[in-house]
């Protein structure tokens, strides 16, 4: 699928998210779609009418014809983007679950059903029913009826045993209603199923007069009235228990809107306390607990609530990064981009893509990997959302460190295929990532090429890249480049041990033909260093310079030329999230 198509249906998916209350285009298609049911069943209605479908009989079925080819349009596209809408309706056994569900099979058989006629007989009686069914398509856009449809759901239970409980002593009383009352009139109590029949057509009122077999005897009249007690309570069991359950959804739908609120704000912050460095002006790398607690006045509780509940900030403690003397919790939030289940995906037709396998779970290492990326004009693949020690067990899993447990990972062929999918020998992979043996070592950067440690040549057996020339050209500009321009020191097998058997840089190298590269860096640099964003510039400068075989050679700065909470790209990207990382 071409990037136009993946546009076209991502902007479609937001079409179709039934969602009224955002302020986008999207919103006018959804106005328009409830009008043409209000349409539609205002056609219906006056069909019913003799002397309007005589007059204008042709006018109607233009109208009728009009939705039914609007609608099977609007219901093909639902279904081909349900994927998007959730991950549950992927696949061909997806979709067919989306056309399973409420509101997927009221469009499918208010619709779908109509050309069936032209190859089976269906009754004209069907066709009137089924078109009246497209009036339960709106209210999916009505927040009052979803709010009732999540309430039931939460209180179904309670309400399934309260009615196993009225069914079971109405089938009780049924019984000793039939025992006392087959002695005075045994022609009308001559079975069980009279009395049974009888209790249970007093809940409804007995509409269709099937029940008229009242009791005449005392002990009957006294069952009778025991009977129309319950039946008041068979519906102000459940009615209580909605009622109930429709104030607690409501003040869910309240605390959820605060949380969303408190998310957007602290987005927003990061990028009003951006800072300028290089010319360039960059999102906050962090923003402490404390500072959001003061400038918003919100609850510890409330800010660790929402960021917990955010998408797109995560809670770091730089307390874990400090190896010497005393450590004091600094807690601190982190701002990233994700838009897939794995994390983030940009495909910007690059010769190069930087990889970051820890993004949860190294301090810093968002900001580090998407800048150098974003200057560099390289695609992106990042890990945001799986670790080995996450909190959810469904999240706990090793994307650095490739075992049988991670590529048991549902979305771990995703997250491969993302970072090896159409490359050329040409290409490079390169993966970024913190130190993860070594701590406080004189080196800022290493570069980890498979070798052992005290290794100095470029020319070993089982070395990781495959073009080791143009790595040593790499190693020589970049070790040169970052410690001239930067004063950062640049290791090469000194410090290190050599690259395990399971890193994902030699896994990497079986799946593909391109050159993969891994460079670690220090968590002082990423987390305390000033000098980061030198560094992330120099660092996109020399890759670019070195490996960027498809692009122009340049740094792709555009984005960094004026504050973030100015910029239309950044407040998209973290606000709003509406539109994808521009390639």
């Amino acid at each position: 699928m071409n990037e136009k198509i993946k546009h076209f249906k991502l902007q479609l998916a937001r079409v179709f998210d039934d969602d009224l209350r955002t302020e986008q285009w999207q919103n006018y298609v959804d106005y328009a779609i409830m009008s043409l049911i209000g349409l539609s069943t205002l056609g219906i209605f006056l069909s019913t009418y003799d002397n309007i479908v005589a007059k204008y009989g042709l006018w109607l079925d233009i109208i009728d014809y009009f939705t039914l080819a609007v609608f099977t349009v609007e219901i093909t596209l639902r279904i081909w983007c349900a994927d998007l809408i959730d991950d549950k309706y992927k696949g061909v056994w997806g979709r067919v679950r989306y056309c399973l569900s409420f509101y997927g099979l009221m469009d499918v058989l208010s619709t779908y059903t109509f050309y069936l006629a032209l190859v089976f007989p269906i009754p004209y009686m069907t066709f009137k029913v089924l078109r009246v069914a497209r009036l339960f398509r709106i209210f999916r856009y009505i927040k009052a009826f979803n709010v009732l449809a999540r309430a039931i759901r939460s209180k179904k239970n309670e309400m399934l045993v309260s009615l196993q409980f009225l069914c079971i002593i109405t089938l009780m009383l049924s019984f000793i209603l039939y025992f006392v009352e087959h002695e005075a009139q045994p022609e009308v109590y001559d079975n069980g199923w009279t009395s049974v029949i009888w209790a249970f057509a007093q809940y409804i009122g007995d509409p269709g007069g099937f029940a008229e077999t009242p009791p005449i005897t005392f002990w009957g009249r006294i069952i009778a009235c025991i009977i129309g007690v319950l039946g008041i309570a068979i519906f102000a069991v459940p009615a209580g228990l909605i009622g109930s359950a429709f104030t607690e959804v409501m003040e869910k739908d309240e605390k959820k809107e605060k949380i969303e609120t408190d998310i957007q704000k602290i987005n927003e912050y990061m990028l009003v306390k951006s800072i300028k460095r290089g010319n360039l002006f960059w999102p906050a790398i962090n923003l402490s607990i404390g500072d959001l607690k003061m400038t918003f006045g919100l609850s510890e509780e409330e800010t660790l609530k929402a960021i917990s509940s955010s998408k797109n900030l995560r809670l770091k403690n730089l307390a874990a990064a400090i190896n010497q003397g005393p450590k004091t919790d600094m807690l601190v939030v982190n701002q990233f981009y994700v838009n897939n289940a794995y994390g983030c995906f940009v495909d910007r037709n690059s010769s190069v893509t930087i990889v970051n396998p820890l993004g949860i779970g190294d301090n810093g290492l968002s900001f580090f990997d998407w800048h150098i990326a974003q200057l560099g004009g390289f695609n992106y693949v990042a890990n945001e959302n799986f670790s080995r020690t996450h909190s959810e067990p469904n999240k706990r899993c090793n994307l650095y460190t490739i075992t049988d447990e991670s590529k048991s990972n549902s979305y771990f062929e995703q997250y491969i295929n993302d970072i090896v999918k159409d490359k050329t020998p040409n290409d490079w992979i390169v993966i970024i990532a913190g130190e993860q043996v070594v701590k406080n070592s004189p080196y800022d950067f290493h570069f980890e090429l498979g070798g052992e440690r005290g290794e100095t040549s470029f020319d070993f057996t089982d070395a990781i890249p495959n073009d080791m020339v143009k790595t040593k050209q790499l190693f020589d500009d970049f070790s040169k480049s970052l410690e001239e321009r930067c004063g950062l020191k640049t290791d090469f097998h000194q410090i290190q041990p050599k690259v395990a058997t399971q890193n994902i840089a030699r896994y990497l190298k079986t799946r593909t033909d391109a050159n993969v590269l891994l460079i670690t860096v220090s968590y002082d640099l990423m987390i305390f260093n000033k000098k980061v964003y030198e560094a992330i510039i120099e660092t996109a400068t020399v890759l670019n310079r070195n490996l960027e075989t498809k692009k122009e050679h340049k740094l792709y700065d555009e984005e960094y030329k004026m504050r973030p909470i100015e910029s239309e790209y950044w407040c998209n990207l973290y606000l709003n999230n509406k539109i994808k990382a521009r390639t």
